[in-house]
């Protein structure tokens, strides 16, 4: 049977009626027409699906909409202000850290989760702070390169 819950998502409130089983991950992409938090592994293993969750990274495909209902939910769409990209966005960009894109919003919303919490991270920190995110394109070296030029204010 269906609950009604309300979400704040990106500082905008959705009432959605949801399932008591469905994922966050669901909920964003088929009930408010969010898709850019991807659905990978579906298991929290892939890190595609990664949104800010009160400033904290976590796996929304393994968090269940219910509990998420009194958080503040930040997806990809939400981090750009006033049709200005974030400078996590724009590094990504700049420094080619982009190349099929699926892991991207889920790879962006972990750094900023981590320069959030640790503003000036060393390359170690900075790859184990986006450890749960997996990239079969890039290497991951552009993608350290990338967020180390916004922790370093290039």
């Amino acid at each position: 049977m269906k609950e009604r819950i309300a979400l704040l998502v990106n500082s905008e409130e959705y009432v959605v009626d949801v399932e008591p089983y469905w994922t966050l991950l669901d909920v964003l992409r088929r009930e408010i027409g969010l898709t850019g938090t991807k659905k990978g592994c579906d298991s929290g293993d892939c890190g595609a699906c990664t949104v800010l969750m009160d400033g904290k990274a976590v796996d929304s495909c393994l968090v269940l909409a219910v509990a998420a209902q009194g958080k503040s939910i930040l997806t990809i769409e939400g981090l750009a202000r006033d049709e200005k990209l974030h400078p996590l966005q724009e590094a990504f960009i700049e420094y080619g850290a982009i190349q099929c894109g699926y892991c991207t919003s889920g790879m962006i919303l972990s750094a900023k989760a981590l320069l959030d919490e640790n503003p000036h991270p060393t390359e170690e920190e900075i790859r184990k702070g986006i450890a749960g995110n997996l990239c079969r394109c890039t290497g991951y070296a552009k993608i350290v390169e990338a967020i180390s030029a916004v922790a370093e204010g290039k």
